[in-house]
C-alpha cells in the first residue's frame, strides 16, 4: 500500500454486522474507507469507536435514493480523491408468507437490494474508470440460490443481484472494473439472532456440513479478496460463503444420526 496514496473503499450498510467487520478488514490494510448508512446514529457511534478518522468517512445515506448516492459519492471523492472499491452490503428484509407480504414491503426491499446496487455502481463506476479501474463486489446472499420461507422479496431481491452482478461484470469488465458477489449463507448477525428462532437454528445446523453458522469476519474476509489484486482474473461470480449450505442436498442429518458424520 501506498502511504502517500491510499486506496479508498465505499463500503454500504457499514454501521454494524458485516459492513462494519469489512471496514475493519479494509482499515488493517492501510485503506481508507466511506462508510455509509441510513442510521445515521449507530454509524457516527460505529467510526468513533474505530478512532481512525484520518482513514474513515461517515456518511448518512438512503442508497435507494439516486441523488443521496451521488452526493455520498461526491462526498468520498472530495474527501479522498479516487475509489478503488465498492461494496455494495446495504440491505433489508421482510420474513413474512408471500400471501401477507404487502406491495410496499416487497417495493421497499427491491429499493434497497436491487436499486441500491444499481445505483451506488453507477455513481461510482466514472471515478474507478478516471483512476484506472477498480472491484465492486455486491453481498447477495444464498437465499437467491436456494429459495426457502417466508423470503420472497429477500430471495428475489438477491437472486436478482447475483443477476445484475453478471450484467455488471459483462460491461464494466471492459472498462477496467471487476465485478463478483458474495452470497452469504446463515451469519451470526444482529438480524439474525433476532429472527432466528432456536428451530431454525438447528435447521440450519442440520443442513451445514461445517455444521455452524458463519462469522461477520469471515465474510469481511471473502469481500476482501475480490477487491483485492489476488482476485484479478475474477470477474462475473456469485461466491457462496456458506459452509457448504448450497452445494448440500438431502441426507445430512441421518447421516449424522447414523454415526458416520460427527
Amino acid at each position: 500500500m501506498n502511504n502517500t496514496n491510499p486506496k479508498v473503499a465505499i463500503i454500504t450498510g457499514a454501521a454494524r454486522g458485516i459492513g462494519l467487520a469489512t471496514a475493519e478488514r479494509f482499515l488493517a490494510e492501510g485503506w481508507h474507507v466511506a462508510m455509509i448508512d441510513i442510521d445515521g446514529e449507530t454509524l457516527f457511534g460505529a467510526t468513533d469507536r474505530l478512532n481512525k478518522p484520518e482513514q474513515t468517512l461517515a456518511i448518512e445515506c438512503d442508497v435507494a435514493e439516486p441523488e443521496q448516492v451521488q452526493a455520498a459519492i461526491d462526498q468520498t471523492v472530495t474527501r479522498f480523491t479516487r475509489i478503488d472499491a465498492l461494496v455494495n452490503n446495504a440491505g433489508v428484509a421482510v420474513f413474512k408468507p408471500l400471501l401477507e407480504t404487502s406491495y410496499d414491503e416487497w417495493s421497499r426491499v427491491m429499493a434497497v437490494n436491487l436499486d441500491g446496487p444499481f445505483l451506488c455502481s453507477q455513481a461510482a463506476a466514472p471515478v474507478m474508470i478516471k483512476g484506472g479501474g477498480g472491484s465492486i463486489v455486491n453481498i447477495a446472499s444464498i437465499s437467491g440460490v436456494r429459495a426457502s420461507m417466508l423470503r420472497v422479496a429477500y430471495g428475489t431481491s438477491k437472486a436478482g443481484l447475483s443477476h445484475l452482478t453478471k450484467q455488471q461484470a459483462a460491461e464494466f469488465g471492459t472498462l477496467g472494473i471487476r465485478v463478483n458477489a458474495i452470497a452469504p449463507g446463515p451469519v451470526d448477525t444482529a438480524m439474525a439472532k433476532q429472527v432466528h428462532t432456536a428451530d431454525i437454528r438447528a435447521d440450519y445446523h442440520d443442513a451445514i456440513p461445517l455444521n455452524r453458522y458463519g462469522t461477520e469476519q469471515e465474510i469481511a474476509e471473502a469481500i476482501w479478496f475480490l477487491c483485492s489484486d489476488k482476485a484479478s482474473y475474477i470477474n462475473g461470480q456469485t461466491l457462496a460463503v456458506d459452509g457448504g449450505f448450497e452445494a448440500t442436498g438431502i441426507g445430512l442429518p441421518s447421516l449424522r444420526a447414523d454415526g458416520r458424520q460427527d
